[in-house]
């Protein structure tokens, strides 16, 4: 098929563009692409939900996980109308048919054909792959952020149309926060009415996990996290117990609080959401006999290193694992998921926090002071 739009597109766009690490936001204009490549798309943002990487981003603490070069568009959560399809078919990465003005999710785009992604079936570790956030605005087509009233669609990257139940902003949060919760699952296992599931965390990624731990039919949920409103929501989301930082400030009395609900045993699985640099050394500890470890919330900064005893691992016979990312499955799960529980969580609980693109800077404020679970740029 040949290219398509929507009638009257501007000539640019409005993008909030970082410039300067801790600086607020600029506002540009950047242009919008005339003519796309085969399968690329342009979208019209409905809503970017902020993510804790993008408040890492803005801080200038993320030049030890991914190469950086600014300027940069944050935001890589979003939710989007499609108002141009390059040449190429019109379907998303499932076969469903797309029509101009459907709402989409969509994933960083992979090559193909590296080890990664025809061997070992990873795409989200792509050595090549072409980045939403992280890909300089400076490079056209330029807009590569959720921080933009318009973002370009890479042509290999995966997309799903967002269901029609589902809200906006709630489907950019699956786009990264949920997506990544359902790996984890993934990659951790069955979970079973009588076994206890420690969820280290209650940002956006522990409350979705708390949800679905509810929903799969863990039989003892128990978050460790902070503030008190944050486990409040656990609460509601299923947890039938939570561990406040506050009142555990030392990692020796979340371990010991963790021993004291499971009688002395140990969860039966973990799930590190926190990214908290100490998390994996108390979960080791808290973990019992045997028990399943799903790494997902740390990323690979400087100083987050840790000593662990490895008789920790040996003597306990643990399994440990990383979840990194996700590929476009995982994307069209966490949808399922989200269409299938709509009246059993009110996950718009989580995306109160309104913000318009002139704003954005606030939105990342907030998100670093733990003010907000997950503000909602609306550009």
């Amino acid at each position: 098929m040949s290219t398509a739009s929507v009638d009257g597109l501007p000539s640019y766009s409005k993008a909030a563009v970082l410039t300067k690490y801790l600086e607020p936001l600029e506002l540009q204009e950047l242009p919008l692409p005339n003519e796309l490549a085969p399968e690329a798309l342009l979208v019209r943002m409905e809503a970017s939900t902020v993510c804790g990487s993008d408040h890492k981003l803005w801080a200038g603490r993320m030049g030890g996980a991914l190469p950086l070069r600014l300027p940069l568009i944050p935001g890589h959560e979003f939710a989007g109308r499609i108002v141009r399809f390059g040449p190429g078919d019109r379907v998303d990465s499932f076969g469903t048919p797309l029509r101009l003005g459907d709402r989409i999710t969509f994933v960083h785009s992979n090559c193909g054909h590296c080890d990664y992604c025809s061997l070992h079936h990873l795409p989200a570790l792509c050595t090549n792959r072409d980045m939403y956030t992280f890909t300089s605005s400076e490079i056209p087509p330029h807009l590569f952020g959720g921080f933009s009233e318009y973002v370009h669609v890479f042509p290999r990257s995966g997309r799903v149309r967002v269901p029609d139940t589902v809200d906006s902003a709630i489907a950019s949060a699956s786009s990264c926060a949920l997506r990544t919760v359902v790996h984890s699952f993934e990659r951790l296992g069955t979970v079973e009415p009588w076994q206890t599931l420690v969820i280290q965390g209650s940002g956006p990624l522990g409350l979705f996990a708390t949800a679905m731990a509810d929903h799969l039919g863990a039989g003892r949920i128990i978050v460790i996290g902070g503030p008190a409103d944050r486990l409040a929501l656990a609460r509601r989301y299923g947890a039938t117990d939570t561990i406040a930082i506050a009142d555990h400030a030392e990692g020796d009395a979340r371990v010991e609080a963790v021993l004291e609900l499971t009688g002395g045993k140990g969860a039966d699985a973990i799930i590190e959401l926190s990214g908290a640099r100490t998390a994996f050394t108390e979960g080791l500890r808290m973990m019992r006999v045997a028990g399943r470890y799903i790494i997902t919330g740390p990323m690979d900064e400087p100083g987050t290193e840790v000593e662990i005893r490895p008789g920790y691992l040996t003597g306990k016979q643990v399994n440990i694992m990383g979840a990194w990312s996700a590929d476009i499955s995982h994307y069209w799960k966490a949808l399922r998921f989200l269409e299938k529980t709509a009246d059993k969580y009110d996950f718009a609980a989580m995306t109160t926090a309104r913000y318009p693109l002139t704003e954005a800077t606030t939105a990342l404020e907030r998100m670093g002071a733990y003010a907000d679970i997950k503000p909602v740029v609306i550009p």
